[in-house]
Parts: structure tokens; C-alpha cells; sequence
């Protein structure tokens, strides 16, 4: 079997290590206005590295329907979690709709466009009203021409200076044009298409009723009502809209929005769209293993390696049977290995039901920034794994430890380098002394997996019980053709090793559960005391009374000696017991090391 690194090969700027963060943060304003990567610039390599999942698909057609005038919905909103790719879906729509090139050269286009029984998609005009892009305090320039509002945005980019004399006199006085004049500049520059994304961010630096040069509160809300019902009356215009997904049970959500009058700003805004939107909820778990291979590395073309990898390691778990997770044991675990490949189904479950639960790690945004630095490590030092596991995960290095620990609670790197990765952890120092152990770094495999799995429930408490069960770090360990029996052993010597490594549950039912906590676990509490009393005079003084005690009164012997200085026993042929005190040794191979 070829390992990964020969079969997936990842695209030259993560090899580099030259894949910048604001890489993985699409800027709709920036690619409007030519000012983006390539890779989020170009149409057609946007679509190269972009996967049109099942929610995709159906808004792009919805988009294609309604620019040719055969239906569609007037007004979507987009409605995802945080991070959930709300913004790339929005690229997409406009890459479609704005395109440079013929539909031929948009990977995954034609069939859509075919299904939806389409020959071609027309050119429209794009408007795209960023939220962060202006302030509402002050006004903003097309060259000469002075833009105070959303609506006079809108008018310049879908028409110029003639597009801005429709709604002149509303621009200037900061009122919101009415339905029947937002109507006729649709028609007018129709077909088109209009992104709106992070209206809140916008629209709740109103304050009160005060006015500003970008109108008012109410204003601006009456602006977005009035666009909406106009794009139902024009059959080839339609409108995107981004919100944060309204789920008080993420605190996400309140860093979005920003406090009271983000707030405030959401729920004027959800009921205005609301009367007249569909909701996409973009980018499924599932779905997401062919995002991030899309993004990170080139196309496959050797697919029969591929499989035989993946074949390998279905059938490697069937044969360990119980040992591992129940999942392994279906049929359809084996389409996950193709799905996720090279990147193991296991280090995306983790990332995606442990990592997105910690607030600020966003689920696509999160996921690629990490795995970026991880498979640049593995490329540079030419790792040879079949496929890449959370025992994979190279945790010695600075970037990519940084990325993991940035959003966790204090005290997690010197967990990392004392007991999990590194030239000084616990884990080297063991496969240094165990080659059964070193030979496939069994140990490390073991530890990372384990902070993989468990390193979250630091930050969020939920219901379910902390850590991972021992099937569960086999399979972030196991390759085919090693045995488990391996990783299972080195669990246990860890176990009894590591001062950060907790456990519960019944061993005997082999039913225990293990997880790396910041605080140390008693072997370590345990080691901290009796390093506070090994040297202290009252110890040993008590030690010797003791034994003096036990000893003391022995008639078998000429003489007892506790803790006595060996020039100052009789050198005589009398039978005497000699007790050497702690720190003195007897090793029957070199008798003389007690008298040091």
C-alpha cells in the first residue's frame, strides 16, 4: 500500500507553508471588487477547489431558475452556524451569476445547470451590501460621487450614476426609498443578483432614533423590507441575505451579534427577510470531508490506491471485531474512508462533534486552518502514514499546538510537552526504552488521540461522560498490519505513567474511560509530597526511631545498627544486623555501592 503523501498530494501553499489565515476567510467585498486570492477571485478555480454540496446545489439552481425567469425564490436566507460557509455559498452565487467564462469551465456546473433543465445562465449585474465594508456615520466615494446609504450603494453598483439618480434625493436625506422606486431599479438593471452579508454588524450602529448620514434605524429597516417585496415583483432579480443563526443556545451567536443592539438589529432583521425568505443551511458534517480535501489538496488520480488503502483498513477493524467502535463493523464505513481520504473519518468526527462545541472554533474555517498546518508538518518530515489519524497529529510542533491550545484554557502546553509530544514528554522517553513501542511510536499515538478526544470537555461541560474508551484511541491509533495488542499495552503503561492522564470506569469490564485534564492526577500529587518531605531532618529522624524500635531488642544478634556509619560497626566475628538508612542501597550484583 502507497501511503497518503503519495496519493493525495496537497496543494502547493499548504505544502509551503505559505497559506495565510485571512486565506481561509472569504471577503465577499474584496472578490467584487478584484481584490481577492485567485483561488477565491477566479471562477473557475474557485469551483476547482470548491465541493457544491447538497445545499449548494439546490440554491445555485434556485439562483439559475430565477435569472432566467423560470421561478425561484425571490429572497434566501442564508442561516448557518458559526462559520458554517455562509459566505463561500454567497462567492458561489456570485461566481455564477458573474462569471467571465462559459459554464463549461465551472467544475460541477454544467450537470447542475443541466438538471435544472437550463441551457445557459445569464449574465447579471451583482450587488453586494457589506456590512463591515462602511460606517453609517460617514459618508463614503465612487471616485466624485458621495454614497451615504445602503440604498445608495445598492443604485451605484447596480447602475452607476444612473443607477444613483433613481434614489438621489433618498440617499441624501437618509430615507428609505419606497417599494415602487426599489421595483423600477431592479427591472431596469435586471437580471441581478444582491448579497447582503453581515447586515447586523451594520445596522446596529444606530443608536436610538439619532440620525446619521446613513439614515436612521428605522430607516434601514424599512430599506430592507421595501428591497424584499420589490425582488417579488421582478422575476429575474433576487436577493441573499446573511444572518447568524438564531440559536440563544450557542454563545456564538452573542459574539456576533454584539450585545443589545445587535440584538435588537437580528430580530428586526429575521422578521422583515422572514416574510418572504428560504433558508439554506448550507454545509452538512458529512459533506464537509470533501470541503476540506477540495480545498487542501489537488485531485486524486490514482483513485485504485485510494481504495485499496481504505479496503485495507475496513478490513483490518472487521477482523479486531469488538475491540473497536460498532460504526467500523458496518459496510458503509468504508465509503466514509473514501470520503474522508486522505484525513481519517475519526480526526473529523472528533474536530466536528468535540472542537466546534468550543466557542470561537468555527466549523469549516476552524477545521481547514488546522489540518493546513497538521498536513504541512506531516509533508516536511516525510511522514509515511497510510492515511492521517488523530494519532497523527503532530503535536510537537509550535504552529500546530498553537492552534489547538489557542482556544483552550490556560496550562495545556506544558500538559503537551511533559506527557503527550516531544523531545521531553513521557511518551518519547518510553518508545525510546520499549522498541515495540518506539518501532511505530505507539505511545505518542496513543497520547494525542487521547487529547484529540478529550481536550474539549476542559472548556464545555456536557452531559456526556468525559474521555474516550479504549476502542476508541485503537482506532485514532491503528494501521493495517499492526496489532492492537500494541496500542493496547501502551495505554496501559501510560495509564501508570503520565501525570496528566485520568481514568474511571471498571477495568475488569475494560469499560474505563481516559482523558488528559490540565490539573494533575494523583500519581502526580502523590510524587509532589513526597518530594516536600524527602529531604526534611524530622522524616528521617522519625524513620531511624522507628527502626530502632523494630530492631532494637533482637537477641539473636551481638549488636543491632540503625542507620550507623559503617567505620563505626565492630570488624569482628560476632553475628550483627546492619539497617541502612533510606538513602543508602544494596545490589547484590556490586555490594559496594552501599558504602558510597
Amino acid at each position: 500500500m502507497k501511503p497518503w503523501r503519495e496519493i493525495a498530494i496537497p496543494h502547493e501553499d499548504v505544502l509551503k507553508g505559505t497559506m495565510q489565515q485571512a486565506d481561509f476567510a472569504a471577503d465577499i467585498s474584496a472578490v467584487h471588487s478584484g481584490k481577492a486570492p485567485v483561488e477565491y477571485q477566479n471562477a473557475k478555480a474557485f469551483f476547482e477547489r470548491t465541493y457544491i454540496t447538497e445545499g449548494m446545489r439546490l440554491l445555485l439552481t434556485q439562483v439559475a431558475q430565477r435569472l432566467c425567469g423560470k421561478g425561484g425564490e425571490p429572497v434566501i436566507q442564508l442561516q448557518t452556524a458559526f462559520g458554517g460557509g455562509k459566505t463561500h455559498t454567497m462567492l458561489a452565487v456570485m461566481h455564477l451569476a458573474s462569471r467571465k467564462c462559459p459554464l463549461s469551465d465551472l467544475q460541477g456546473i454544467p450537470s447542475l445547470i443541466e438538471k435544472a433543465g437550463i441551457t445557459d445562465v445569464p449574465e447579471a449585474h451583482i450587488a453586494v451590501l457589506d456590512g463591515t465594508a462602511h460606517s453609517p456615520g460617514q459618508a463614503w466615494k465612487h471616485g466624485k460621487t458621495v454614497i451615504n446609504t445602503l440604498w445608495g450603494e445598492l443604485a451605484w453598483q447596480l447602475g452607476g450614476t444612473e443607477g444613483l439618480s433613481l434614489v438621489k434625493e433618498a440617499d441624501s436625506n437618509g430615507t428609505s426609498p419606497g417599494k415602487e422606486v426599489l421595483k423600477n431599479l431592479l427591472e431596469t438593471y435586471s437580471p441581478c443578483v444582491i448579497l447582503m452579508d453581515e447586515l447586523v454588524a451594520y445596522i446596529r450602529q444606530f443608536v436610538d432614533k439619532a440620525p446619521l448620514s446613513g439614515g436612521t434605524f428605522g430607516s434601514n429597516i424599512s430599506f430592507i423590507q421595501a428591497l424584499t417585496e420589490a425582488a417579488k415583483l421582478v422575476p429575474t432579480a433576487i436577493i441573499l441575505a446573511s444572518l447568524p443563526e438564531s440559536d440563544p443556545k450557542r454563545d456564538q451567536r452573542s459574539v456576533q451579534i454584539g450585545g443589545e443592539e445587535g440584538l435588537k438589529a437580528l430580530r428586526e432583521l429575521e422578521s422583515v427577510v422572514g416574510r418572504v425568505q428560504a433558508i439554506w443551511r448550507p454545509v452538512a458534517t458529512e459533506e464537509a470531508f470533501e470541503i476540506v480535501r477540495r480545498r487542501l489538496f489537488k485531485s486524486i488520480e490514482d483513485s485504485k490506491a485510494r481504495d485499496v488503502v481504505c479496503r485495507a483498513f475496513a478490513d483490518a477493524y472487521k477482523e479486531e471485531g469488538a475491540r473497536l467502535p460498532s460504526e467500523t463493523q458496518e459496510a458503509r464505513y468504508y465509503d466514509r474512508l473514501v470520503q474522508a481520504y486522505p484525513i481519517h473519518p475519526e480526526v473529523f468526527d472528533r474536530l466536528y462533534e468535540d472542537w466546534t462545541t468550543i466557542e470561537g472554533f468555527q466549523r469549516t474555517r476552524g477545521v481547514l486552518k488546522l489540518m493546513a498546518k497538521v498536513i504541512g508538518r506531516l509533508w516536511t518530515a516525510d511522514n509515511k502514514d497510510q492515511m492521517i489519524l488523530p494519532g497523527s497529529l503532530p503535536l510537537s510542533d509550535t504552529d500546530v499546538r498553537s492552534e489547538l491550545t489557542a482556544l483552550l484554557p490556560a496550562g495545556w502546553e506544558p500538559v503537551i510537552e511533559a506527557d503527550i509530544d516531544g523531545d521531553r514528554a513521557e511518551t518519547t522517553d518510553l518508545e525510546n526504552k520499549e522498541q515495540r513501542f518506539g518501532s511505530v511510536q505507539a505511545a505518542r499515538r496513543v497520547a494525542r488521540t487521547l487529547f484529540l478526544g478529550s481536550a474539549p470537555s476542559s472548556v464545555v461541560q456536557s452531559a456526556n461522560i468525559r474521555g474516550l474508551d479504549r476502542g476508541r484511541v485503537l482506532l485514532g491509533c491503528l494501521q493495517p498490519g499492526q496489532a492492537t495488542a500494541t496500542y493496547s499495552d501502551a495505554l496501559n503503561r501510560l495509564a501508570d505513567r503520565l501525570h496528566y492522564l485520568n481514568s474511571s470506569g471498571d477495568k475488569a469490564a475494560d469499560a474505563t474511560r481516559y482523558w488528559f485534564d490540565t490539573r494533575a492526577n494523583l500519581r502526580r500529587e502523590m510524587e509532589d509530597r513526597k518530594s516536600r518531605y524527602s529531604n526534611k531532618p524530622e522524616v528521617g529522624s522519625k524513620i531511624e526511631a522507628v527502626a530502632k524500635k523494630l530492631f532494637g531488642n533482637n537477641s539473636l544478634f551481638e549488636g543491632v545498627h540503625v542507620f550507623t556509619n559503617h567505620s563505626d560497626i565492630p570488624d569482628d566475628t560476632a553475628l550483627r544486623l546492619v539497617v541502612l538508612s533510606p538513602d543508602q542501597s544494596y545490589w547484590k550484583e556490586d555490594p559496594k555501592i552501599a558504602n558510597k
